[in-house]
């Protein structure tokens, strides 16, 4: 049963998931919540591990909460199942996309998506902000070595011109060191 609840709602949010990975942080999330599959913070490490991981964010993390809720036969299914409505799509519009791209209409739809994408992205770094960030176990509520580190990253990336793989790599040394 497990199995086919992960196929569908892997493959509907692969099928909802528009503008990338970060936008469907969101959609898993609240599968996550309506199946009770993870707490909040095993979401937010898995999310945490799929960036740090080579591969499309959206794959990542459907493997990884695949396999944390149903082991390697779960992982293989949400990630089949997350990739397959792209699949299909490309395979079937594939023509359609280049005949059309130009269309006032076709211009319009994809106007009209852009917004919602952005606040899904927005809405997916407010969730992982909060919890990472405002952690339970911190003085008043809050973790000063994570905001410690995140500011040192928004500084290594803005001032310094670090390359995230750096900045990841060092963030996790100091957690490693830190924590």
């Amino acid at each position: 049963m497990v199995y086919l609840q992960l196929f569908f709602s892997f493959f509907k949010i692969g099928l909802f998931s528009f503008g990338g990975g970060y936008a469907m942080i969101p959609l898993v999330q609240k599968e996550i919540e309506a199946h009770n599959w993870l707490t909040a913070q095993e979401f937010v490490d898995i999310i945490a591990v799929a960036e740090a991981t080579p591969g499309p964010i959206a794959v990542n993390t459907a493997t990884f909460v695949g396999f944390k809720t149903a082991g390697l036969m779960g992982g293989a299914v949400s990630t089949i199942s997350v990739a397959l409505p792209s699949f299909i799509i490309v395979l079937f519009i594939a023509k359609a996309v280049k005949k059309f791209s130009e269309h006032p209409v076709m211009k319009g739809l994809l106007y009209g998506i852009r917004p919602v994408v952005i606040s899904l992205i927005l809405l997916a770094a407010v969730f992982v902000a909060k919890t990472v960030l405002f952690a339970q176990n911190g003085f008043l509520g809050l973790d000063w070595i994570s905001i410690s580190i995140a500011v040192f990253a928004l500084v290594g990336i803005i001032k310094f011109k670090m390359h995230p793989i750096l900045l990841i790599i060092l963030a996790a040394l100091a957690g490693g060191i830190l924590y």
